[in-house]
């Protein structure tokens, strides 16, 4: 059973744990579950499930890199089960991947049992998997890149510190002068509170903020994501752009996200648009 919220509780009868272990940062678990096949856990939170996690990864990766006019080089901040990673290679543009994972033990458990996941992306020689703090990692590499997925565990973990302006300032140092960032905020109907903290965040550190949203079904809810950029608009693409760019690059195979639906995402109901702002 998942606790989205004080009072709020949801959850996959029939689920079987298939493993389990405890890192030096976090619990571990596998779930064979009837609803959506193997899914992870950390300390308890649902992570990614193998029956639904192109939505939310295809969400989270091709709206920013199709606004992106070439992305070439792509930062995935955690994304240790490789979903995010797996939905970069599929823009042939994009030369080199860098997967910063804290835990090696999240790696190895996504090798193991979510192949279905990540396909081979995390050993794929575009990938390059950095163990560790991904603050050190910001601090001390040269690298520039274009593209910047936030695929963390939420801020009341030890993710925290990366969820701040303070970050967002020491990331624009690694960040190529045409970059977007794409960042989950959480559930409209658990963490509202919560994510209209984060897009204030990143409303004072970038010029061009836009919220989007896809329901989940692993998370039971609603699911909020950001993209941020002092210089491109996902979010004022046309369909007949995204279609061009989709065309163009050979992104194909996608089940959930389009042309047709870009526009989609980001159209929020008003109320909601009005607690985040």
């Amino acid at each position: 059973m998942f606790h989205p919220a004080p009072g709020a509780v949801y959850g996959f009868p029939g689920a079987r744990r298939v493993a389990h272990l405890q890192s030096p940062h976090q619990r571990i678990e596998v779930w064979d579950t009837p609803q959506l096949g193997l899914l992870f856990t950390l300390d308890g939170r649902p992570m990614t499930s193998v029956g639904d996690e192109f939505v939310y990864h295809e969400c989270m990766v091709h709206p920013a890199a199709l606004a992106h006019p070439q992305p070439r080089q792509a930062l995935v901040l955690g994304g240790g089960d490789g979903g995010a990673a797996r939905q970069l290679l599929a823009h042939p543009g994009i030369e080199r991947i860098v997967v910063a994972e804290l835990d090696e033990a999240v790696l190895s458990m996504a090798r193991e049992h979510l192949a279905d996941v990540h396909q081979g992306a995390l050993d794929h020689p575009r990938v390059r998997i950095v163990v560790g703090d991904a603050a050190r990692f910001i601090a001390t590499t040269v690298e520039r890149f274009d593209l910047v997925v936030f695929d963390l565990t939420p801020p009341d973990s030890p993710a925290a510190e990366l969820y701040t302006p303070a970050f967002y300032r020491r990331l624009k140092t690694v960040l190529a002068p045409c970059a977007m960032l794409s960042m989950h905020l959480g559930s409209a109907q658990f963490h509202l509170e919560r994510a209209a903290t984060l897009v204030r965040g990143l409303r004072e550190s970038f010029a061009l903020v836009d919220v989007m949203a896809a329901f989940v079904p692993l998370y039971g809810s609603l699911w909020l994501m950001a993209l941020a950029s002092d210089t491109l608009d996902a979010a004022s693409l046309f369909k007949r752009d995204v279609e061009e760019r989709l065309a163009t690059r050979g992104v194909s195979g996608l089940r959930y996200y389009d042309a047709a639906l870009h526009a989609g995402l980001f159209a929020l109901p008003r109320g909601l648009r009005e607690q985040l702002s």
